[in-house]
């Protein structure tokens, strides 16, 4: 189930909204929501956890690289290794996979989400192998940048219906045309984006 990276509250006193004023709820919702799948959208990630556990099979083709010290097998962002499973085999045969490390080290002590495994010294198999992980998908927590881009863009999102042709009108400036992204959110979810993303 997808989650929002910010709340209700906090964008509430980013525009200045008082916290009993209901009046807005649904439009500035919706463009939390809106906003948070779009983040997904350009980084090609999610930054919510898994509940429970689930079950992702990998083939090998195009998801290893080669490192000095053994292979990595590159896998979805893994935000809880509470329990998990690396498998290999297919169909309804599978074996149980040790010694492997995740990488990049620390990974989730630094509240990032785990991206690969590596099989120091060694290989993970042949193009033709199957990789069954069972662990938490995501991130371990929302990062602050994250959830200050979907703040941003909420509030852009939501002023966005007093402005239907992508042009605001302001005393002090004139008109002005919006820009298609805002750098502010940009910067901030550059350093978050897969490659072959945004």
């Amino acid at each position: 189930m997808a989650t929002e990276y910010a709340t209700l509250d906090d964008l509430k006193a980013q525009m200045g909204i008082e916290a009993d004023d209901t009046t807005r709820d649904a439009l500035l919702t919706k463009a939390l929501k809106s906003a948070s799948r779009g983040l997904e959208r350009a980084t090609g990630r999610r930054f919510w956890l898994d509940a429970s556990a689930t079950t992702r099979t990998y083939r090998l083709e195009a998801r290893i690289v080669r490192e000095r010290d053994g292979d990595v097998l590159l896998v979805d962002d893994i935000g809880d290794v509470t329990g998990m499973v690396v498998e290999s085999g297919s169909g309804s045969s599978w074996t149980a996979l040790t010694g492997y490390e995740t990488t990049p080290d620390n990974a989730l002590a630094d509240g990032y989400a785990i991206t690969g495994l590596l099989k120091p010294h060694g290989i993970w198999g042949t193009t033709s192998t199957r990789i069954r992980i069972t662990a938490k998908f995501g991130w371990p927590a929302v990062p602050d940048d994250i959830a200050q881009a979907a703040l941003i863009q909420a509030s852009r999102l939501f002023k966005r219906k007093d402005s239907p042709e992508g042009v605001m009108g302001s005393a002090e400036w004139g008109v002005v045309r919006l820009s298609r992204r805002d750098p502010d959110v940009w910067n901030l979810i550059e350093p978050y984006i897969l490659p072959g993303f945004g």
